[in-house]
């Protein structure tokens, strides 16, 4: 009878132990909300398996007791919550009974396209792929006079969107409740009027500049640029490529055309004569291709003179300088091989 009692106890104190561990955050380092969608009429069941799907907390079961025991099982709320696993079971309970979304902090890298954005939001359970994609070729923005008044390209290839360029990258908090792919769009366009509209189109227009050239031209110079100390003077060497009527060799435009981001650029890829194709058509490609940040905007505002022409990154990213086409073909067998 005592051996009983005595493994009875243990049961109990290792059950003990390990409820009380499983309401532990699974992983206290990890911050990074994850977007948690509660349907409504959700059982308690339903809604363990999800937290558990979304690595969340450590034990569904742990959970539905911990949420019976406390009388939340009955509170739980119908949302959309970011969550996350630095968190405990009592936070995840109390958040999803409150009711209340926890914003996400969602930042848009400098670079990334319009079909780049898309792809994250949805990575981010924020809405799904393609709801970025179809708004920029379709939703009105008619109260952004800055935009350019027609789209160059086609939804179906995902370049060209009157969109592309004048969204600004930045970090943004969203509550995924309330999340509408329209409404974060012009969010990004307010933040592109502020942070480069607004204290840099006039200089641009005095520099001879039109709008959508100053942009096109600083998204050349965030494709084409590694270090920020590179960008005014590759700024510098595009411009006057552009303005002497030189092809610019910008294959980063022919990569958006046919959305190859690392893949190497075929002889066919770069022989196609096509609008974006700046190592066959003279002039910038007939929209910008990525969204720049404002370090990029500025170089492009105001470049530095320099000798050089050319310009290529070996595989270290490191920067090499030419005057010449011959210097630039030494330039290209020596750090290219």
């Amino acid at each position: 009878m005592k051996k009983i009692f005595l493994f009875l106890a243990c049961i109990g104190i290792l059950s003990t132990l390990w409820f009380f561990h499983a309401l532990t955050p699974v992983d206290f380092s990890n911050t990074k909300n994850i977007p948690v969608t509660i349907e409504q009429g959700s059982s308690l069941s339903v809604i363990a398996a999800k937290l558990k799907g979304a690595e969340i907390i450590r034990s569904s079961s742990a959970f539905k007791i911990y949420a019976r025991f406390s009388g939340s099982a009955g509170k739980l709320q119908a949302g959309v919550f970011g969550l996350n696993p630095a968190q405990s079971v009592q936070e995840i309970t109390d958040t999803i009974v409150s009711g209340k979304s926890q914003e996400l902090n969602v930042t848009i890298p400098e670079g990334f396209t319009v079909a780049d954005i898309d792809r994250l939001m949805a990575s981010k359970g924020l809405g799904i792929e393609g709801d970025i994609l179809d708004c920029a070729f379709s939703c009105d923005f008619s109260t952004f006079e800055f935009l350019p008044v027609k789209t160059t390209g086609t939804r179906e290839q995902r370049i060209g969107s009157r969109l592309e360029g004048y969204l600004f990258p930045d970090t943004y908090s969203i509550s995924p409740g309330d999340y509408v792919p329209k409404f974060f769009l012009e969010r990004m366009l307010g933040n592109f009027r502020k942070r480069i509209v607004t204290p840099y189109a006039a200089e641009a227009k005095r520099e001879g500049m039109t709008f959508g050239g100053f942009v096109t031209m600083a998204s050349l110079v965030e494709t084409e640029s590694r270090h920020a100390e590179e960008r005014a003077i590759i700024a510098g060497i595009l411009w006057k490529r552009l303005q002497n009527r030189v092809v610019l060799g910008v294959d980063a435009t022919t990569r958006y055309e046919l959305g190859k981001k690392t893949e190497p650029l075929t002889k066919t890829d770069v022989e196609t004569v096509s609008p974006y194709n700046t190592r066959r058509k003279q002039g910038l490609p007939p929209s910008p291709i990525a969204s720049a940040g404002e370090s990029s905007f500025l170089a492009s505002l105001r470049p530095k003179d320099s000798s050089y022409w050319y310009y290529l990154h070996d595989p270290k990213g490191i920067i090499h300088y030419a005057v010449t086409n011959e210097e630039h073909n030494g330039n290209r067998a020596k750090y290219l091989r």
